[in-house]
Formats: structure tokens, sequence, C-alpha cells
């Protein structure tokens, strides 16, 4: 029996496998580098071994270290999560040899998927062979990284001549998140279904199809709404893929939880890859058949059997990931405090985060999966898109309106959405539409505190108070008095105002407004505003043509040749950032002359560094 679990991971996905552990009465180990000293997964842990490293997110890549702290933490199991080292044969191995329960697939079965040129083979499907065998006539073709996933190292080409900078981006990038920086090239499927299936097997010969998902909501071919069963797929269809999954985990005497994903596209099958390992998408699956997959992955790497058939599906499930990110501004990942994330009852939610940590740089932005399950779809697709609206989100900007919105979507709530739905829809699912009284609600929040401490009313009458509020980048003027009565605005009735809630009635109809406040940052409901000074200081200007980091991170490309005085051509890359294990090219906006380039390979920057600055040529 295993009686304590080393998760060589990080975050959301070890704090969710401790979950189980503790329920089963098993001890928890976990692993963390300098930045995740305090993160919420080593301090729920029963043990936490820090691991030493230079690089933050390199040290949870250090196989050797994680068996050592595994050892000395008296874990007799190590459980390896998803990303990092899950699909690593060597790791597996080193976990073998070191005398620990390996709760995974073999490192044969590993070895034979864990490469996605080498599972196409297998099941009989060849990718293209690299740049050298792509023409014209095979665009558009998509460039993948051969180890890992979660989009990295991925890149769709459409011209020929861009082929060769791709390759060199997937690269880097997949070297950078997986440590192996293989890349391969295949067909590139517009507007194909991205459909997978669940499989569980264990060491007596059983094998489990768990229905399927549909992860068809991607940005950056990384996933953000995923549901069970995937809706609209003939029965025929549906069987086939189940068919298909059993034939590939028995095909490497597969063990343990695994997934196998196909693209498809005109009613047909399009075997991509098996992932060898846990999902971020498997709660969909444990909500509709009524199953914990951590506990199953236990109880098979103790040696139990499987019932001969698994249990029955009910209802349906959707995911969203909530993402510390800004889909208006190219998916830009977001740094800064989670004051506070809060979702209503009746949903799950996986985090790993809590209130007050700190979002860093080092790591993928996901904040949190919410997961909702009811009797039909559209419930459940109703149930998670109001849930994440009246979530309490407060900190960096967020992905959640985005969630929302896509929820909400005729082509999403009819089953009719596709890998192409946010090129189709990015711009109009991220226009603005801030609630128009949320900045009233936040200046009187903020006037009923000050009153507070101060007073307000004066007995004379006096102009309106005024404050100014920015709100999706627009910028805001709200004006109130304080009367005998308590504060009053124009064309608005206020029925209460504390520093916490405002309610006000416009046109007969009284909302409510919850209010949080943490220095110039206020959440006001759904909304975020920023409080803005009454004299803007006057230096705080770049001049025109300025390029500002997005994010904060690293300089780790400078375009070739690029100097100071050249001349740029609009869209024509700059130099790259890296930023939570993801690539960020910056482009010259306009064509011109490039007055100034004061950043170097290597250099950390913050959010609105001066980059670059590009002097557009005069009409």
């Amino acid at each position: 029996m295993i009686a304590s679990v080393l998760v060589a991971n990080r975050g959301e996905i070890a704090c969710r496998i401790f979950r189980t552990c503790r329920e089963a009465g098993i001890r928890t180990v976990a692993v963390h580098s300098d930045p995740d000293e305090n993160a919420l997964h080593a301090r729920v842990a029963d043990a936490a071994v820090r691991l030493p490293g230079a690089a933050p997110a390199d040290t949870y890549l250090r196989g050797d270290l994680i068996v050592k702290a595994a050892v000395a933490a008296g874990a007799d199991a190590v459980h390896p999560g998803y990303g990092f080292l899950s699909e690593n044969a060597g790791f597996a191995r080193a976990v073998r040899d070191a005398g620990l329960v390996w709760i995974g697939p073999p490192p044969e079965a590993i070895e034979a998927m864990a490469s996605k040129t080498r599972a196409k083979e297998l099941m009989g499907v060849a990718p293209l062979t690299g740049e050298t065998g792509v023409t014209e006539a095979d665009l558009p073709v998509l460039v993948k990284a051969a180890a890992g996933g979660g989009g990295r190292g991925m890149r769709v080409v459409r011209r020929l001549a861009d082929l060769d900078a791709e390759l060199t981006a997937a690269r880097a990038e997949a070297a950078s998140a997986f440590g192996d920086g293989e890349v391969f090239v295949e067909p590139y499927l517009e507007n194909g279904r991205h459909v997978e299936v669940q499989i569980l097997a264990d060491t007596h010969g059983t094998v489990w199809a768990l229905g399927t998902r549909d992860c068809s909501l991607q940005r950056r071919h990384q996933k953000v709404i995923e549901e069970a069963p995937a809706p609209g797929l003939a029965p025929g269809l549906t069987a086939e893929l189940h068919d298909l999954a059993v034939r590939a985990a028995r095909a490497v005497d597969y063990v343990g939880a695994g997934t196998v994903e196909f693209l498809v596209a005109d009613g047909r099958a399009h075997f991509l890859e098996m992932n060898t390992r846990l999902q971020v998408e498997h709660p969909v699956t444990e909500a509709v058949f009524g199953i914990d997959l951590v506990a199953l992955q236990l109880r098979i790497a103790e040696g139990h059997a499987l019932e001969n058939d698994p249990p029955r599906a009910r209802g349906h499930a959707v995911e969203a990931r909530l993402y510390a990110e800004d889909p208006a501004h190219g998916w830009a990942p977001q740094t800064g405090r989670l004051h506070r994330l809060a979702v209503p009852d009746g949903i799950r939610l996986d985090t790993g985060c809590s209130d007050g940590d700190e979002i860093g740089v080092h790591y993928d932005p996901m904040l949190a999966k919410a997961v909702a399950h009811a009797p039909t779809r559209a419930e459940a697709v109703r149930r998670l898109a109001g849930a994440l609206e009246r979530a309490a989100i407060h900190g960096p900007v967020t992905n959640r309106d985005l969630l929302v919105r896509s929820l909400r979507h005729e082509e999403f709530t009819s089953g009719r959405m596709d890998t192409g739905f946010y090129d189709r829809h990015l711009t109009a699912l991220t226009e603005p539409a801030p609630d128009p009284l949320a900045p009233l609600a936040a200046a009187l929040a903020d006037a009923s505190a000050r009153a507070g401490r101060f007073g307000g009313w004066r007995n004379l009458p006096s102009q309106a108070q005024v404050k100014r509020y920015a709100v999706a980048g627009e910028e805001h003027e709200v004006r109130y008095h304080h009367t005998r009565t308590g504060l009053a605005a124009e064309g608005v009735r206020v029925v209460h105002a504390d520093p916490g809630r405002v309610v006000l009635e416009a046109d007969g109809v009284r909302r409510s407004y919850d209010v949080a406040r943490y220095g110039d940052r206020v959440h006001v409901n759904a909304t975020a505003l920023t409080a803005l000074p009454r004299f803007p200081d006057p230096t705080a200007r770049h001049a025109p043509g300025s390029l500002l980091a997005p994010m904060p991170g690293t300089v780790v490309r400078v375009a070739e040749g690029l100097t100071e005085g050249a001349t740029v051509e609009a869209g024509q890359p700059l130099l790259w950032l890296e930023a939570m294990k993801m690539e960020h090219r910056v482009t010259s906006p306009v064509t011109g002359k490039l007055t100034a380039l004061p950043v170097a390979l290597g250099r950390q920057v913050e959010v609105g560094t001066l980059l670059a600055v590009v002097e557009g040529n005069a009409p």
C-alpha cells in the first residue's frame, strides 16, 4: 500500500492530487523552486522540499533532484502530474530504480507515445519530413514540438518564406518548456474539432475508454474551454474514436490514465497524439462518470484491477480555464497580486492559488479551472457562464469576460464550434462592455469610506465632487454630491452606499454593486477600474512611436542585424520576450525608422519598459 506520495509538479495539479491523497489517508510531499517557496502547493503538503537551481522553471525539470527529494522526505511513490517530467521515460525509470512506485505508465509506453512523430508512425500516420519536405502545395502546415504539449512550440505557417523562422522559434520554445527542442511539421487542418478520449488501463489487461471530450476552443493551440461528452458526434464516430483509443493503449501495453487526441473534420477522425499522463481537462470526465481519476491511478499503481466495464456516463460537464492574461492584447500574460479568487457554490474550482498570492513570470498563467456539471449541456453551459460572471476575481487582468462571452456565443451554445473559433470571433468577444454605472459605484464607495473618516457633508452648497477612472483603456469622469441625507448623483437614486457595497436605482431598476479597492485598482462586480489622480503627472509620457513591454519578461531574441537608425517595415519582428515559458514577438507598428533600441539580449524588463521607438514615415 502506498503511504506517502511526492508530486513532481506545482500549482493547481499538485494541489488537486494532494486533495485525493488526503482523502485516502496518504501523506503528501511537495517540491518547489525558490519563487514557489510560499506557493499553495508547498503550503498544503505534509512536507515540502526545495529544488535548488538558477532558473526557477528549470528546477522542476531536474529529475535527479526530485528523486533525491522523494527519498529524503520518506515518500514511497511519485506522481508526475502533467507537464514538466510527466512524459519523460528517463525520469520514470529513475523513480523505479530508486525503489519508488511510479504512478504512471511504463517507461516503454512513454517512449513509444511521448514523441509525437513516433506515436504517429505507431498508429500508421506519417507526418511530413520536417522543413525539407514542405512545399507550397502542403500549406498551411503546423510546426509542433515532438515532446510535451500545452500549445508550446506550436506554430501555424501559411507562407513558405516564414517556415525557417517559425521552426527556429518553435525549437527555442520547446527546448525552454520541455528540455527537448525536436519539432516536426504536419498538415494543418482548418476548422476541425479537437476531440479526445480518456483511457484508463490496469495491469490485468482491462482498458476503459471513458467517453469523449471536446477541446476545440483554443488560444495559441492551448485549450481554453473543454467539455464532456463532445457534442454532436455520430454514434458510429464515437465508437470509432473509442476503438482507436483502446487500440493505441493496447499497442504499447499501457497502464494508468492517458488521453488519445484526434482532430475531427468532415466526419472523419485524424489521430494527433497520445498523452501518457493525466490531462488538465480531466475533471469534466470525472464529473460525467462520477469517478476520481487520481484515486484510480493510485489503485492501479498498487496493483488493483478495474471493473470489467466503466461506470455509466451521466449528464454533461464544462470546464473553463481562468488565465491571468489579456486576450485583447495578444493574450499577454499578466502578473501581480491575486487579492481574491472565489466562485459561487456548486462550481468545482481547481486552483493552485490562494488570496494574496503573487502571480509571477516564471510559469504558465493559469490561475484556476472552473467546472460545472448538470443533466444537460445547455444547463451546464449556462451554470458555468453565470458562475464566472458572478465570481470575485480581484487582481491582474484575466480572461474571465472572454470565457463568459464564449460560453454564451451562439456558435458555442449550438455546438458548432471548431478550432478556428477565436480566429473568427476574438475581436468581437474582447470588445469592452463595462457596466456604465460601475465608475459611479466605485466613486460612491470611496466617498462613503472617506466620509466615515473625515465627514463629507458641508453646510453650504458646493460644486459636485469629481473622480476619474480608467476602464478598459477609456477614461470615465463621475460627479456626485454630499447632501444632508447622504450621497447623491444626477439621474440615479443612491439607495445605499458603504465602502464595500453600493445600491443604485436607474430608470426604475435597482442593482447592487460589490466594491473592493486595492490601492488604485478597484473591482466593481465583474468590472475592473483604475482610479486616476486628480492631476496627471505631465512627465509620465513617452515619445510617439514608443513600444512598451506588454508584460514582464526576458529579451531572448533581437532581430538579426537590427540597429538604431535602421528602416523597418510595418509588422516586422524587432525582438522577442519570453514570459511564462512562452515567446511573445514585438513587431513594428508602422513603416519607418528605428530611432531607439534601449534593450539588449538577456535584459529583464517590467511592464511598461521602453523596448524600442519607431518613427513612422510621413505621408
